[in-house]
């Protein structure tokens, strides 16, 4: 769809002739992933897919339309769409680390070492080829040491590799995965070269990482809510250091991981982030896994509050993070990257259920209805974690006390119990409205 098209030069997106407070006789939404979204937005009730240049009242776009239009159009006041304008700041890897540096540093003048050390969640990582120099005295103090290679804007594991010598970025750099049409051109491909993480734990002598989901609605305020489910996605291939150009090891990516030769779509290589928790309270001990968690949900505040000052907030805006955490065997968690673009498409059907939960909940939060009071702790299986300042589970004054002293509101890895939480909210909300 072009620019052009997409230009509107009528009432708005959104426009709708009604009399002031009449609910709108339905919700026009408009989609463009072929995949769970749209099975849920499609079976949701009250709302109608529009196509083409009909108007929208919702709209789950992706970050290529996002680009080319968002400040083409205007939007009534009810209107949504599932992207901050420069969500790019905590997704892009080159920007999230850049982000966090400034924040930590930020932090270090403000409150001291200490405060700033809780941001020492990310690895060691440079932009190259902008920070090449830099890069090759940190690689120099570290002989022997294995490092990572991403490119900033790619996802699903492409155009990764591991490296030990340097003579292998010599050779990127020269050639920079190019073309044979773009061997001419002086810029190449930005990368971020990040230190490995070479001691990851390992279950079952498989490498894994978390996927978590996180909500933000608004960054001014920051509001941000933390989805109870997740999951770990294992490597295939048990974990050696000694085959670094082995990608069913070293990535567990499930687009990378579904290409291998052993790989079983029924099975899949996933576990629940509820299966996790237990596994590793049976392994650690209930203190020190609830110490790890605390320690996760540390990492989504910061890092939103990184960019906090640099996203484009707008009330028309939400964004659901898909968050990427690895853990070593110390049960220190580390963020690998933030992706603004979560795959929703499901590899089995215990995914696909996940992601419809996941995106049912999504649009009950956002709500376009206009059902909630907006005091909510709890909409389905989403808990909100950050209002302004931490959210405690109790209902506490928070003036009162520390925040080091509240129970936080977050319950990864706990039971989800959205089923019984939503019938009991939209009965409370449809008593208040009879009211």
């Amino acid at each position: 769809m072009s620019k052009k098209t997409m230009v509107h030069k009528g009432p708005g997106y959104g426009y709708q002739k009604k009399r002031e407070g009449e609910p709108r006789s339905c919700i026009r939404f408009k989609c463009t992933l072929i995949n769970t979204i749209q099975d849920v937005l499609r079976q949701r009730a009250g709302w109608v897919e529009v196509k083409d240049d009909s108007e929208w009242d919702f709209y789950w776009c992706d970050v290529g339309w996002l680009r080319e239009n968002f400040d083409h159009i205007y939007m009534e006041e009810h209107v949504r769409i599932c992207h901050f304008r420069n969500h790019y700041e905590l997704t892009r890897k080159n920007l999230m680390v850049k982000n966090l540096k400034r924040y930590r540093k930020l932090l270090e003048r403000e409150a001291g070492r200490q405060e700033a050390a809780k941001c020492d969640f990310f690895p060691r990582t440079f932009e190259l080829p902008c920070e090449y120099h830099l890069f090759v005295e940190e690689f120099k103090r570290s002989p022997g040491s294995t490092w990572i290679m991403k490119p900033v804007a790619r996802s699903q594991g492409k155009g990764i590799f591991l490296f030990r010598k340097l003579k292998d970025i010599m050779d990127w750099k020269k050639d920079g995965n190019r073309s044979e049409d773009q061997k001419d051109e002086t810029q190449v491909e930005s990368y971020v070269a990040q230190r490995y993480i070479e001691n990851p734990y390992l279950i079952g002598g498989r490498k894994f990482d978390l996927r978590v989901y996180v909500l933000v609605t608004s960054y001014v305020p920051l509001k941000a809510w933390l989805y109870r489910d997740g999951f770990a996605r294992f490597s295939l291939t048990r974990f050696s250091l000694s085959c670094i150009d082995d990608h069913y090891v070293h990535l567990t990516n499930v687009a990378v991981q579904k290409t291998a030769p052993d790989y079983d779509p029924e099975k899949g290589c996933k576990w629940q982030m509820q299966q996790l928790r237990r596994y590793l309270s049976a392994r650690h001990g209930t203190q020190r896994v609830e110490e790890l968690f605390r320690n996760i949900d540390g990492i989504f505040i910061r890092s939103l509050q990184s960019v906090q000052k640099v996203i484009i907030n707008d009330k028309h805006c939400f964004e659901l993070y898909g968050y990427d955490i690895l853990l070593d065997q110390a049960l220190k968690p580390w963020l690998i990257e933030v992706n603004a673009s979560p795959s929703l498409t499901a590899s089995s059907q215990e995914d696909y259920e996940l992601k419809c939960r996941l995106l049912e909940d999504t649009l009950h939060i956002v709500d376009m209805e206009g059902r909630l009071t907006g005091k909510e702790k709890q909409i389905g299986g989403f808990d909100l974690m950050w209002n302004d300042g931490p959210v405690s589970k109790d209902d506490i004054n928070l003036d009162a006390l520390g925040s080091s002293t509240l129970t936080a509101n977050t319950h990864l890895g706990y039971v989800n119990d959205r089923k019984t939480q939503l019938r009991q909210l939209l009965k409370s909300l449809s008593g208040q409205k009879k009211v």
